[in-house]
């Protein structure tokens, strides 16, 4: 009963918002282990399997640079880094994505300590913290004027940036 009466009260606040149930389901959060189909540790045959990742930058027997399709990158920058050694190792946040806990591109450094309360900044100020539900990665956090800038996940062993 309960199962229902949350289903309906799910299903009734979606056709108010114009969302779908399906929306509510699929919805990727950057974390814990990747972001919706691009998971950490795929090869670049499995990255691209998925059709949600577009080379930008080649690997030259290094890491390559990608984006999510969803989430073009300027230029010079890329969204994804697939390493050789341990497969896929990062990805950078876009405007649009949150984390699990919420935070996201714009939230405060008050709304990051309350989702994150062990975080601590590191020794080039961004706030860093492992990512609850995988110790293998770590999140860390871009503040400028009190509020998120960027903000990515890698994995602890990811071997494309210091």
């Amino acid at each position: 009963m309960k199962t229902m009466i949350g289903a309906s009260l799910l299903a009734g606040s979606l056709l108010v918002s114009g969302a779908t149930a399906a929306d509510a389901r699929t919805k990727p959060t950057l974390g814990p282990y990747g972001y919706g189909a691009v998971k950490f540790g795929m090869t670049v045959k499995q990255a691209k399997t998925t059709g949600d990742v577009v080379k930008k930058m080649p690997g030259h027997g290094g890491c390559s640079g990608w984006d999510l399709k969803k989430f073009p990158t300027p230029k010079d920058s890329v969204g994804i880094y697939i390493s050789p050694n341990v497969g896929l190792a990062a990805i950078f946040a876009a405007k649009g994505m949150k984390t699990p806990e919420g935070i996201k591109i714009g939230s405060t450094v008050k709304q990051v300590k309350a989702a994150y309360p062990h975080i601590k900044k590191d020794v080039h100020g961004f706030y860093v913290i492992t990512v609850p539900g995988n110790k293998e990665a770590y999140y860390t956090f871009g503040v400028t004027h009190g509020k998120v800038t960027e903000y990515g996940i890698a994995l602890n062993k990811q071997d494309c940036f210091n």
